[in-house]
């Protein structure tokens, strides 16, 4: 079988950023994939305990039988998120600046009293190292459904409740929202409530990484979150 490998952040600095193509015997699993990876790229051991691995956009164990076609993607902890009727449509990985006003009218219901929004902003600075800028990518399909999947549990968990979350990719210049979470409810202490479980949740469970621009001119990436798989009934 022929099986398809990416790789994203600190893992894609070993795999590089290109799909790699791998032959396995028919009947291999997700721990045989393992090994031939670490066989080939031995930089990745000390990486691989770190990291979580999805098969067709689903986080998935060693014992996951693959298949012929199979997309396998090694996921490092995340850092998406800020430091500070449901659809795909209430949720979206964009590529620009974010429009606050659209974010706001995908929530908009005259039944609600309480509409929150939640910016997260670029800092100028992190840990005493000033900082010129960030760039987020996504593993964009998981990404996308995940995101989708939390707006949609939110919604369903409380009482007209609204939600939508939409995330900057691509370059954000300090100042510059890199992630708007919009709650509208008919009362507020919902609202304040759904916003901080969406931002956890998103920082927890969604494929975003952020490689961070520093003044001197230095680059690295910004991984604190690990993975985690959806906790939701099937």
């Amino acid at each position: 079988m022929r099986v398809r490998v990416i790789a994203f952040a600190t893992a894609s600095d070993v795999l590089g950023r290109k799909p790699v193509e791998l032959e396995l015997p028919d009947g291999s699993r997700l721990g045989d994939l393992q090994a031939e990876v670490l066989a080939r790229y031995p930089a990745l051991e000390r990486l691989w305990p770190r990291l979580a691995v999805a098969v067709d956009g689903e986080l998935s164990a060693a014992d996951r039988d693959l298949h012929d076609g199979a997309e396998v993607a090694l996921l490092p902890p995340v850092s998406g998120g800020s430091d500070a009727s449901s659809s795909a449509a209430s949720s979206a990985l964009v590529d620009g600046p974010i429009d606050l006003a659209a974010v706001e009218r995908r929530v908009a219901d005259p039944a609600c009293g309480a509409v929150l929004l939640f910016l997260g902003t670029v800092r100028d600075h992190h840990a005493g190292r000033a900082v010129a800028g960030l760039t987020y990518s996504a593993y964009r399909t998981m990404a996308e459904k995940v995101l989708a999947r939390i707006a949609a549990e939110l919604e369903a968990a409380g009482e007209r409740l609204r939600v939508a979350v939409v995330h900057r990719l691509g370059e954000v210049p300090v100042g510059e929202a890199s992630v708007v979470i919009a709650v509208a409810s008919p009362h507020r202490q919902a609202a304040y409530e759904a916003s901080r479980t969406a931002l956890e949740r998103l920082k927890h469970e969604v494929p975003i990484w952020k490689r961070e621009h520093y003044a001197d001119g230095d680059v690295a990436w910004r991984e604190e979150e690990p993975l985690v798989p959806d906790s939701s009934p099937p």
